[in-house]
This record gives C-alpha cells, sequence and structure tokens, in this order.
C-alpha cells in the first residue's frame, strides 16, 4: 500500500474531541490521534460491515485469537496461548481493571512520572493509594530509571505497577536490561505489573519493543500487559483493546 500523507480532511466537521474541545484558533496536540486517513483495508472492513446493514450484539471474530498470537509471535519473538487475551473497549480501561483485580484496602498502585494522566488517577478512580517515583530527566532531556529509587518506592502497601512502555510522555522505550532490573524488583516485592504497551508499534529506526512479560515466565506469570490497534493504526474510535494474562488465578479476577 501506497499512503499520501499530505492528505488532511477537516475534521471539525465531525465529532471530534481533539478539534471540537477549543476554538478554531486553537492548535489541538493534547491527544494522540493523528489526523491522517486510517488504512484503506479497515476503511474497506467497515464498509462491508456497514453495507450489511444490521448491528446486533456481536461475538469476537474466530480468527481474531490466533491472528495476536500469529502477531505477537512475529513482532516481538513472543508465544502466547489464545486462551491468556481479555479483550477490552480500551487501555485506560485496561489498568483500571488492573488496579481492581489486586486492591485491597490501603494497597498502593506505583507510578513513573510525569506519566499519561489517566494513570495517574487509576489509583484513586479504584479507592487505592498512588504512589510515585521520579523519573530522571538527564541534561539532553532524555529519561532514565533510578533503579535505587524505584525499590525505595515500594512499600508493604504497594499492589501494583503501572508501567508505561513506550513511554508516554516522555518517549522511552526502555531496553530489556532495564525492563529485567524493573522485573526483577518488582516480583521481590510481590507487586503485579500492568504493562500499558499502547504505543508499542510506534518506535524510531534502531530501537525496538519488548514486552516486560516475554522476559521469563516468571514475570509473564506477575504481569497484565496492554495492547490495542488504535495508535498504530489511528483507529482510537472503534474502541478495541486487548489485555494478556498468564497466570489463570490473576486473569480470572481481571476478567
Amino acid at each position: 500500500m501506497i499512503y499520501d500523507f499530505d492528505i488532511l480532511p477537516n475534521r471539525r466537521a465531525t465529532e471530534s474531541v481533539k478539534w471540537r474541545e477549543y476554538p478554531e484558533d486553537v492548535l489541538p496536540l493534547w491527544v494522540a490521534d493523528m489526523d491522517f486517513l486510517s488504512p484503506e483495508p479497515v476503511i474497506r472492513a467497515l464498509r462491508e460491515r456497514v453495507e450489511h446493514g444490521v448491528f446486533g450484539y456481536p461475538k469476537e471474530p474466530p480468527e481474531m485469537r490466533e491472528m495476536l498470537v500469529a502477531r505477537m509471535a512475529e513482532c516481538y519473538g513472543w508465544t502466547i496461548q489464545p486462551d491468556e487475551i481479555v479483550f477490552l473497549p480500551g487501555v485506560v480501561s485496561g489498568f483500571n481493571l488492573a488496579c481492581h483485580a489486586v486492591a485491597q484496602p490501603g494497597g498502593g498502585v506505583l507510578v513513573q512520572t510525569p506519566v499519561y494522566s489517566p494513570i495517574l488517577s487509576a489509583a484513586k478512580i479504584t479507592g487505592m493509594a498512588r504512589q510515585e517515583m521520579e523519573l530522571t530527566c538527564l541534561p539532553d532531556g532524555s529519561y532514565e530509571i533510578d533503579f535505587d529509587a524505584f525499590d525505595a518506592a515500594i512499600t508493604p502497601e504497594t499492589r501494583l505497577f503501572i508501567l508505561c512502555n513506550p513511554h508516554n510522555p516522555v518517549g522511552r522505550v526502555f531496553r530489556r536490561d532495564e525492563l529485567a532490573h524493573l522485573a526483577e524488583i518488582c516480583l521481590r516485592h510481590g507487586v503485579t505489573i500492568c504493562s500499558d504497551e499502547i504505543h508499542c508499534d510506534l518506535v524510531y529506526s534502531g530501537h525496538s519493543h519488548f514486552p516486560i512479560a516475554a522476559l521469563d515466565p516468571d514475570v509473564a506469570r506477575q504481569t497484565i500487559t496492554l495492547m490495542a490497534p488504535s495508535k498504530t493504526f489511528n483507529i482510537a474510535g472503534l474502541e478495541c483493546s486487548f489485555a494478556i494474562v498468564r497466570d489463570a488465578e490473576l486473569r480470572r479476577r481481571y476478567q
């Protein structure tokens, strides 16, 4: 497929939250929502479905799980099973559900700041306490993790760590060794990991995304991974995403 990225449809005539929230003299840069056309195969599939004319209660397409299993293997060398997938309306719903799945009175949710604002609010929404550790901003404007500070931020009350990788807004794709260090600390403290990996396909040349749950089976059993096609293919309005949860008991609580 060849795409023309000079085509910019006027979105003010649609229900776009990005383009209708503020007056016309404001340039909106606050939502991760592209102004390019969505891929032609997506438009074609939607058109074919609409032309059928009946929109009753749907079931997931029978090939959906196997397609995601194949995609994880092809893109990340990560082997998952079809029954480990939980379909969701969105990644924000996904990390709020993760909080509910591990919640207990007085429990804490650890986040790395600065971070996407719904991650900051997840603890309060689910009746838990927000715990923070700050990423270190280097003189060149890049960010790194202070692992001693991360370890120190975990308390006996910490139930969940919400990782954002690739990180929004600092733009880091965390390296495998960094993810392994984070996972080791979480496993040592018995903290469940919820990894928001919605931007996993949007990385610069010379970098590659690695799911933290793909490190080893022990990490996978203690991790809820969240992904979606919405950022990659500019289809956020379709509200489709998924979680990958290896451990059967954690998956039961999550569902």
